[in-house]
């Protein structure tokens, strides 16, 4: 709970200002049974000594007070539910804030290795269960003490024996509810960790729902995701049992409470130790004290949940960020980089993706890493782009080691073009405005213009505020492609990345996406890099890496390598055809 305080520190304003106005509220609303004591006492019971004129005017004047407090009450609990709200939404909101802005500076491996939707569920979790429990917190345990204080103080007046009774058991009542809550906390983590692992799951499921559906596979996914539901709904019933059976024995405990406490002051009341008017009014005060006691199971179960999501949100932040320098160096455009003898090796592989790779390259060149799936290519991309550290060797930039540099200055200069096209439901504009929010219209359009986009245009009635579905799907394959090459030109990027660009197209689209990266690669403002399968894709650049098993063994021009009758040679014939050569 630590974690949670220090949010609340930042609204400690906020939160005295909530306490305060509770604290009002509660004790004007104790006042009311305190007036009608009086009014019983002093004039009820006083048949003899008010004529009528006295006793309209004094219960008059009471219950006049009666409804001052209880407006005054009314104000400060308006007042106290809505900052009440203004603390909950804000708290919650920080933590979510937080909690989105630290994942998206983890390390890319962190998200390699986890099932996405589960690092969401937990944020929202969190944000939920906090937000119940600072509500839970004031507007019912804290106004439950109040009220607790208010009536010991007056219980000690009216007799000295009522306070113990009335307050004796309840650490006992404490006691027994932590031990019981404690299971509570045990099924909670459990349920917690089977909703975010539904939540990743059904977030796979409606992502991939294309295969799901043209493979016949909804049905098994169905009964997957209802075998989790069935789990956490058995969890659920176990956790509801638990609650239950903590709110019978309280509400027992209660019920032989409040009956004893009646039992003493009717006799008190018999030997003429306290008046008519004392007990109607602890007798009120009883609902003011055992009402919230009766909530105690639902009350815990609140902290129960809270405390385990937090724990949780504590997991997600203890993940340290992605590694950046203390004091970077600003990187300038990015003229040329250079690959210094890398090496890269997965966590969970025992051996090498990458084995000392090296080379150099500058403005207006255009190189290529090719080879067969597995040689280190993508891997390679990863380590340029900054989301992998090298484990030996170093990557440098006009010079200047990665390591030392700001990542997000040279990521801003970077177009990016991947074999899955991420596009987003929306408008065109909005898919490309992405990448570069200030970018006009006539930039837009430009990079449309470049990237081969004149058909979906003329087909467009809307121009750029025509609305493609959540992934393209109101376009083709060629065409969300071409998107993705428009959207990494309005960057006007240094460094232009095609990493298997064209590998999910067919013959003819490819071909057209080939011509398209060829005319961008002849323009000497940026560097490209080309990562292919298919080497029809390549022949155009100025150098081409061939890599094998994470290691570059051959190095040259298309028409150098195929000389060499090395390993290109071999996977040229393959892919063109003996008679092409």
């Amino acid at each position: 709970m630590k974690l949670l305080f220090s949010y609340l520190k930042v609204y400690w304003k906020l939160v005295a200002l909530a306490l305060v106005l509770a604290t009002i509220n509660q004790v004007f609303s104790l006042l009311d049974p305190y007036i009608f004591k009086h009014i019983i006492d002093d004039y009820v019971n006083q048949f003899g000594k008010h004529d009528k004129s006295s006793f309209f005017r004094g219960v008059g004047s009471l219950l006049l007070a009666a409804v001052g407090v209880a407006f005054v009450s009314r104000i400060a609990k308006n007042f106290q539910d809505y900052f009440v709200n203004v603390i909950t939404q804000k708290v919650g909101a920080k933590i979510y804030a937080d909690g989105i802005m630290h994942s998206l500076e983890l390390p890319y491996s962190v998200f390699e290795d986890q099932r996405s939707g589960e690092t969401l569920g937990k944020l929202q979790k969190v944000k939920t269960d906090v937000e119940r429990l600072i509500s839970t917190f004031i507007n019912v345990l804290f106004t439950s003490l109040v009220a607790i204080v208010f009536v010991t103080v007056y219980a000690i007046n009216v007799h000295w024996i009522i306070a113990p009774i009335y307050f004796g058991t309840i650490p006992l009542l404490g006691i027994l509810s932590s031990y019981l809550s404690r299971k509570v906390k045990t099924i909670q983590k459990k349920i917690v960790a089977e909703t975010t692992a539904l939540a990743g799951a059904t977030t796979e499921s409606l992502r991939n729902i294309e295969l799901v559906k043209s493979l016949g596979l909804a049905g098994q996914e169905i009964k997957r995701l209802n075998d989790t539901t069935t789990k956490i709904l058995d969890l659920e019933l176990k956790k509801v049992r638990y609650i239950r059976s903590l709110s019978f024995i309280q509400g027992t405990c209660v019920n032989l409470l409040r009956t004893a406490i009646l039992f003493v002051m009717l006799y008190l009341i018999f030997d003429k130790q306290i008046t008519i008017g004392q007990f109607f009014t602890m007798f009120i005060y009883s609902f003011y004290i055992f009402g919230p006691l009766q909530e105690l199971g639902n009350i815990i179960n609140v902290y129960r949940e809270a405390e385990v999501s937090l724990a949780n949100f504590e997991e997600i932040l203890a993940v340290k960020k992605e590694p950046k320098a203390i004091n970077p160096e600003g990187v300038g455009s990015i003229d040329r980089f250079e690959f210094n003898h890398v090496h890269f090796k997965h966590p969970s592989s025992t051996s090498k993706a990458v084995v000392d790779v090296g080379f150099k390259v500058g403005k207006g060149e255009t190189i290529a890493f090719v080879g067969p799936s597995g040689s280190g290519k993508t891997t390679l991309v990863k380590l340029l782009v900054g989301l992998y550290t090298p484990l030996e060797g170093a990557i440098s930039y006009n010079d200047k080691v990665a390591s030392n540099i700001n990542l997000d200055e040279l990521r801003s200069q970077i177009g990016l073009v991947t074999q899955d096209t991420q596009l987003f439901s929306g408008t065109i504009r909005e898919n490309l405005l992405f990448v570069a929010p200030k970018a006009t219209d006539e930039e837009c359009l430009a990079a449309l213009n470049k990237a081969a986009l004149d058909n979906l245009l003329a087909r467009a009635d809307k121009g750029l505020d025509t609305i493609i579905g959540e992934g393209g799907v109101k376009v083709s394959g060629g065409e969300r492609q071409r998107l993705s090459i428009a959207r990494a030109l309005l960057r006007k990027p240094s460094l232009l990345i095609f990493d298997e660009a064209t590998s999910a197209l067919d013959s003819l689209t490819e071909e057209e996406i080939n011509t398209t990266v060829r005319a961008i690669s002849k323009d000497d403002h940026h560097i490209t890099v080309l990562i292919a399968h298919r080497l029809s894709t390549v022949m155009h650049a100025d150098r081409i890496y061939v890599m094998e098993k994470g290691s570059v063994i051959e190095q040259g021009k298309h028409d150098e390598l195929l000389q060499e009758k090395g390993l290109y040679y071999a996977m040229w014939r393959q892919q063109i055809g003996e008679r092409k050569l």
